[in-house]
């Protein structure tokens, strides 16, 4: 995991409306220092600053003119990099400079679509690639360049076949156009501020600085409904209210031109939004009046077929006939016969007749994990300074953030698979009560916690769910943020005269990969609300619902999350996210993936109950969904301190209520 930002001055980023002038003194609501600390907090390895500046042309065909220093630049771009190192042999540090002038900040992981070799650092091949892209008419077109004679391929076409997260941030010095943005699903996190009367900057980084959220109390809060005509689909910013002002945004795509309009004026509440999935480029000139620098923003369309459909997420089978609807008999505990046939299908196909000729929806499926796991895991990847001051069989590159649940414990038993056995593995189990049990075979790390003792603690954590901003955001942002530092307590045994016995002692784990289950529960219906949606609209409904989850998870969930597990210097990886698992799961028919009309801790999530039953863990395939803010009981206590009690935070419906400043924490 790394962190990444920059910060630009002096451009003026093409709207209907004048916000601010660019060539004014400067305002802002934190430092630069205070970007560099909550970035470095995510890269500990090595922090990295570049600035370059820009000054218009005064004579010839070239429209800016790009210098390397000088204190009277109409403008500049300054980038950060902070480089939590998990890949290659040689140590790097970001923000990487090639020889052509080229820039790139990156935080990802490149787990196909672009070959990396194991001794090699994704970050390092990526900008090898970019490099080679077409620079002409900067962001014209998305598919290979024909001008160039050399069939080079556009940079929005190179970034759509990345499989992994990532986002990234990519200066391309020819062009003079900055490219920007995150994958399709969201899993990196990428902020972004556009220039406004309260910092004229434009913005985008990895992370808030706390700063900001100190100064965004007890504001006034509008909404802003966009159309994304490239998707169709409406994004809603949330905004602060500022008197007797009118602000039009003119922002473009590859379909054409959208203005953005709010009457009564606007800035962001919490200064950031999150930046929706895709890829940006801000290509700047210079104005032919006044030799001013402006800055045009647009959005570019995925080009990779693949990905454009995983994005749509459609499902091709979705009411079943009565023919299928007669074989979904409602069973709460399968018979040894099913279990015994779900086994066989997992034989190898080198044992010939014994396997199945066409693998069963749940073989398909437990397949497309283990693969994800394998590439999330594969030890020739992990750069050796990780390792380098402890012994091989101390060693824990990986954790699971472990809630004992159905997901977390395929995650265990895949990752005891597909990890070599000379590595340990943490299980990270936050609790607010203590209330859990030792597991002897791993290390279960319980990070035990008092809510009413976490005042600094839940202050930083506000920094880091910006721009979410309700109970439960704070909720699951600190048992995140508690689980991925690691700091808990195990229990070693101890022989004495031949007596074994157990202590609890402290520990804290090293391991920098954290495995985490987000995805199981919106592809597989695993919330509440699927089952009310299934009862108010029946599958049609139901499956509405889950694409809608999947299509918003990179704003409700992954941006907050990603944030909140990184400040520990730990990376998070989602094995259920990955492209080939969520193509394998679209491709079941949903019956085959679900059936509400049987009881909780049956239905639900039924594909995985089947996949948790040929791995053998049968206690598992049973359990019931238990959220991470309720499964660590983090909700009982915030509610019990925030609002008296359970019952009335019930009452008030205290999940979605707004935070309403920094003392209503305290």
């Amino acid at each position: 995991m790394c962190g990444i930002g920059v910060i630009i001055s002096g451009v003026r980023i093409d709207s209907a409306y004048t916000i601010s002038d660019p060539t004014s003194p400067v305002s802002s609501v934190f430092s630069v220092d205070d970007l560099k600390a909550a970035l470095r907090r995510r890269g500990p390895d090595s922090l990295g600053c570049k600035k370059i500046f820009l000054h218009p042309a005064v004579s010839g065909e070239e429209c800016v003119e790009l210098r390397c220093c000088g204190d009277q630049s109409n403008g500049d771009l300054h980038f950060i990099g902070a480089t939590l190192q998990l890949r290659g042999i040689n140590p790097i540090t970001q923000p990487l400079v090639d020889e052509f002038g080229n820039i790139l900040v990156y935080n990802g992981e490149i787990f196909g679509g672009i070959h990396v070799g194991n001794d090699s650092n994704d970050a390092e091949i990526l900008m090898q690639y970019l490099g080679k892209c077409c620079a002409c008419g900067s962001h014209g077109h998305t598919t290979a360049c024909n001008n160039s004679g050399l069939g080079k391929s556009s940079i929005p076409e190179l970034l759509s076949i990345i499989k992994g997260p990532w986002a990234m941030i990519y200066w391309q010095d020819s062009s003079r156009t900055m490219w920007f943005g995150r994958d399709a699903f969201g899993r990196r996190s990428l902020l972004v501020h556009w220039p406004n009367s309260e910092d004229f900057r434009f913005l985008l980084s990895s992370a808030s600085p706390i700063s900001i959220v100190e100064q965004s109390s007890g504001l006034v809060t509008v909404s802003i409904l966009i159309l994304d005509i490239l998707s169709g689909h409406q994004i809603v910013y949330d905004l602060e209210q500022q008197p007797a002002q009118y602000h039009s945004f003119l922002f473009s795509t590859d379909s054409g031109n959208v203005d953005f309009e709010v009457d009564n004026g606007i800035t962001n509440i919490n200064f950031w939004d999150e930046l929706p999935c895709g890829v940006y480029s801000l290509s700047i000139s210079s104005s032919k009046s006044n030799k001013s620098l402006l800055g045009e923003v647009k959005k570019h369309e995925w080009t990779n077929l693949m990905l454009r459909e995983l994005v749509k997420w459609e499902r091709a089978f979705v009411e079943p006939k009565p023919a299928e609807l007669r074989s979904m008999i409602p069973s709460e505990q399968p018979d040894m016969h099913s279990i015994c046939l779900e086994r066989l299908e997992r034989v190898p196909s080198g044992l010939g007749t014994m396997q199945t000729s066409v693998p069963a929806p749940a073989q398909t499926v437990l397949t497309a994990l283990r693969e994800s796991i394998m590439r999330r895991t594969t030890q020739s990847a992990i750069f050796p300074a990780v390792t380098c001051d402890l012994k091989q069989e101390e060693l824990v590159p990986v954790a699971i953030l472990f809630s004992g649940g159905l997901d977390s414990m395929i995650l265990a038993a895949l990752l005891d698979e597909c990890l070599d056995p000379i590595y340990g593995i943490d299980l990270l189990n936050v609790s607010f009560d203590g209330q859990i049990s030792p597991l002897r075979r791993w290390k279960l790390v319980e990070v035990d916690a008092d809510l009413l003792e976490l005042t600094q603690e839940t202050q930083h954590v506000m920094s880091l769910i910006n721009p979410a901003k309700t109970y439960m955001d704070l909720n699951i942002g600190i048992a995140l943020w508690l689980a991925a530092g690691g700091e808990g307590w195990v229990y070693e045994e101890i022989v004495e005269l031949g007596n074994e016995d157990y202590q609890r002692v402290k520990y804290k784990s090293e391991a920098r990969i954290l495995l985490v289950g987000s995805g199981a529960d919106e592809q597989c219906a695993g919330y509440g609300r699927h089952k009310t949606k299934y009862r108010s609209g029946s599958w049609l409904g139901l499956n509405e619902e889950m694409k809608l989850d999947m299509q918003r998870i990179w704003k409700r969930n992954l941006g907050r999350d990603d944030r909140c597990i990184a400040d520990n210097g730990k990376e998070a990886r989602f094995p259920f996210l990955d492209e080939d698992v969520i193509r394998t799961l679209l491709d079941i028919p949903l019956w085959e993936v679900a059936n509400l009309d049987q009881p909780s801790g049956t239905g639900d999530k039924k594909i995985l109950r089947k996949v948790a039953r040929m791995l053998g863990i049968n206690e598992a395939a049973t359990l019931p969904k238990r959220a991470i803010q309720f499964g660590s009981r983090i909700a009982r206590e915030s509610n019990r301190k925030n609002f008296g009690s359970n019952r009335a935070a019930n009452q008030a419906s205290a999940g979605s209520v707004v935070i309403n400043g920094l003392s209503n924490l305290t």
